[in-house]
Formats: structure tokens, sequence, C-alpha cells
């Protein structure tokens, strides 16, 4: 069947769209039920685990940005706090403008690197990801060429180049390796 995520999908949609319609209704259509759910089976088996890692690592990131976000607020809050305490003093009121900005210029910057090493952790386990996902799929490239070579192999090497009637090519993985 359909190997690809985007092939199931369509397929699915073309199932809907080419369905007959309810008697009556503009908006209703049969399916066959069996049909759709092993399609969107078979796309659900198609995700593979690092999508669910992925999603994770952005949660994990969206998280930090917004405890990043906190502790600015709080950092700033304190800030406005020991400003309006500084004005109440006369003589000091200059110099708890200037604190107050210096401290509020700091939540910023702390606040602006926080979301760049978030951003940057997540583009390299998204990297990560991405890397072993490759790998992981080439190596299953290599394992089926040696599959279908060992198996090629089999049969080329029984009289005629095909497998006796009645008995089925091996592949003897350990003799692979």
């Amino acid at each position: 069947m359909a190997t690809g995520v985007e092939e199931l999908v369509d397929m699915l949609f073309s199932m809907i769209d080419e369905a007959k319609g309810v008697p009556l209704s503009s908006d209703k259509c049969i399916i066959e039920r069996d049909k759709a759910l092993d399609l969107l089976d078979e796309i659900k088996a198609q995700f593979p685990v690092e999508l669910g890692e992925a999603k994770k690592l952005l949660s994990a990131r969206t998280d930090y940005i917004a405890s990043a976000k906190r502790e600015g607020e709080l950092i700033r809050k304190q800030a406005e706090e020991k400003a309006r305490q500084m004005l109440a003093e006369s003589e000091l009121t200059a110099q708890a403008k200037q604190k107050a900005n210096e401290m509020i210029k700091v939540a910023e910057d702390r606040s602006r690197e926080l979301r760049r090493a978030a951003n940057e952790y997540c583009e390299d386990a998204l990297r990560r990801t991405e890397e072993a996902v490759s790998e992981a799929y080439d190596e299953i490239k290599r394992s089926r060429a040696r599959f279908r070579a060992a198996v090629a192999g089999v049969q080329q090497s029984t009289p005629g180049g095909t497998a006796p009637q009645g008995s089925r090519a091996v592949y003897d993985a350990e003799a692979d390796a």
C-alpha cells in the first residue's frame, strides 16, 4: 500500500471526495468505515516517535520562554517597586530613576538572552533529532539493499537461478553481519 503520510492523506481525501452523497443532504456522504480507519491507522503508524520528541522539545521551549518572561516580569516589578521607594526620598529621586532604568534594562537583556538560549537549545535538539532520523533511514535503506542482495544470491545459487519448488529463500542476518 502507500508509504508516505502525504500519499495516505491524499488517498483518504480522495475516498471522501469521491464518496456517494447522502440523499437530501449536500454536506454528508457515505464512506467505507474500515477503509477509512485503516488509512488513519497507517497515517498514525507513519509518524515517528521523533515527532513526539520534537513536540516535547517545542513544549519545553515554550515553557522555558514563559518562565523567562515571568522572571523578567518579576525583575521589572521589583525594579518598579524599588524605584517607587526611592522616589519617596526627595534627594534620591534622580538616582532612583537611573537605578530603575538599569534594572529594567538588565531584566530585558536577561529575558532576551534566555529566549535566545531556548531557541538555540531547541534548534540544536531538533537538528540532532533530524540527524538521528536520517541515520536511521539510511541504515534501513542499507539493510534492505543487503536483504535484497542476499535473497538474489540465494536464488542465483540454486540450479536455474530459482529456488527449488516448495522451498523459500532464507535470509541469514548473521552471515550478512
